[in-house]
């Protein structure tokens, strides 16, 4: 199949799903009150992904996992109601596109370079995450030693160059 006609495939399939969630909850309205809106924006986030494995763009996986990523961020904070944790919340997005490489690459084909781009992300995103929930004294993962959490990323970024095979 051309990328033409599954582009239009994925398209057709999209609305179709879209409709059908629309017209169940028009006639079970107890699903509106289910339905959150932090969880629209992980639906939009499936959609893309979708989106991207029916058009043979397997990129599409980066922006599906960031847009699903602040979704469920913002879900568990309509939840908790703990919108303050934006504060340091936001280190994650670079995880999440550390994620969207890594399936990327095995959609795509490109396994070993997806992780190891991916993983570094994750790992840079994690050590961020916890030294800034700890600065801001949400984690109490590091204490007062979170300055040492970049340090030592300071340092992984600069022997990576040296840990690379060639």
């Amino acid at each position: 199949m051309d990328h033409k006609r599954r582009s239009g495939l994925a398209a057709g399939l999209v609305l179709i799903l879209l409709g059908a969630l629309f017209l169940l909850v028009q006639f079970v309205p107890e699903l509106q009150l289910m339905i959150s809106w932090p969880l629209i924006i992980v639906g939009v986030a499936v959609f893309l992904l979708v989106i991207g494995l029916l058009t043979g763009e397997p990129g599409m996986a980066v922006p599906a996992c960031v847009v699903g990523g602040i979704g469920g961020l913002l879900y568990w904070q309509n939840a908790t109601g703990n919108w303050e944790s934006w504060a340091y919340a936001w280190t994650l997005i670079p995880g999440f596109v550390g994620v969207g490489i890594i399936l990327s690459g095995l959609f795509g084909g490109e396994r070993r370079q997806a992780v190891r781009g991916g993983g570094w992300l994750i790992l840079i995103s994690l050590v961020l995450f916890a030294a800034f929930g700890s600065f801001f004294g949400a984690l109490g993962l590091v204490g007062s030693y979170w300055p040492v959490l970049l340090i030592v990323l300071g340092l992984l970024i600069l022997v990576r160059p040296w840990l690379r095979r060639r």
